[in-house]
């Protein structure tokens, strides 16, 4: 952020960057309901799909869900690359839990499952593995998945499991070679984008947790807003922090429709 655009809306940090903390990420009544959903499955010890197209802030909502699990009863791990084959899928999983990588496949999974088993033998919190990207799952790692939740012949919770990817990995995973895993999903929950209310709240709530006190787009301009980006949050993100440099560069105080349509012009252009 340019210090032009911070003295000029009297922000204390760049309102639409990544960097959001957990506990300032916007939550309208949808994801609030999601959340809300995902963390009751979670504290029931159950494994979850969360599906949403690109950039719709479905990891910002699992990186809100990691923020509220107790840390004394939950250990979350996330994983996000997902194009390993099944040995470097679970090598992966043995770094992520500090344990030395095996040679085998069938070592680094009897590694891992000793290693949930004596989580759980210990009291020492449940271990939820966050599969992000998990639409790029190779099928062989997919077929396995369902092995690594059956503990004493399936008959105790000892690992969660949420999958979070893009819309067609619901259709990948209800294909009959992977009814054993889709049977386990006690939740199959999908994140749609914004309604028009939704991103004019998401807006003016990023602004606020970068310190203005004061309206910065015009409603019609969030309308606009709205149009272009479809209530994805990763485009609103983009196109208002644009916004917000054209705005610091012309000396306006309000962002206001015709900016808004002018600079979505030039860059269509």
């Amino acid at each position: 952020m340019s210090f032009r655009i911070q003295r000029a809306f009297n922000l204390t940090r760049d309102p639409f960057a990544k960097d959001v903390p957990a506990g300032d990420l916007f939550l309208d009544e949808a994801r609030s309901h999601t959340l809300e959903v995902l963390t009751g499955a979670i504290e029931q010890r159950s494994s979850v799909l969360l599906t949403a197209e690109p950039g719709v802030g479905k990891s910002c909502l699992v990186r809100r869900l990691a923020s509220q699990l107790h840390p004394g009863r939950f250990q979350v791990h996330y994983f996000h690359n997902a194009t390993l084959g099944r040995r470097d899928f679970y090598r992966q999983l043995c770094w992520g839990l500090g344990l030395k990588p095996s040679a085998t496949a069938a070592a680094l999974f009897r590694a891992v499952s000793q290693h949930i088993e004596e989580l759980a033998a210990e009291n020492r919190g449940h271990p939820v593995f966050v599969l992000d990207e998990a639409h790029l799952l190779q099928d062989a790692t997919v077929e396995h998945l369902h092995i690594l939740l059956n503990y004493e012949w399936d008959s105790r919770p000892l690992l969660s499991l949420l999958l979070v990817g893009l819309p067609e990995l619901k259709d990948r995973l209800r294909l009959h070679q992977h009814r054993a895993l889709w049977t386990r999903l006690a939740q199959r929950l999908h994140l749609g984008p914004f309604a028009p209310e939704g991103t004019a709240s998401y807006v003016r709530h990023r602004l606020a947790k970068a310190g203005c006190e004061r309206e910065v787009f015009a409603s019609d301009a969030l309308a606009l807003l709205h149009e272009a980006s479809q209530g994805y949050t990763r485009d609103i993100d983009r196109i208002a922090s644009l916004c917000l440099e054209q705005a610091a560069h012309t000396n306006e105080r309000l962002v206001d429709r015709s900016l808004v349509r002018d600079l979505l012009k030039a860059q269509a252009a």
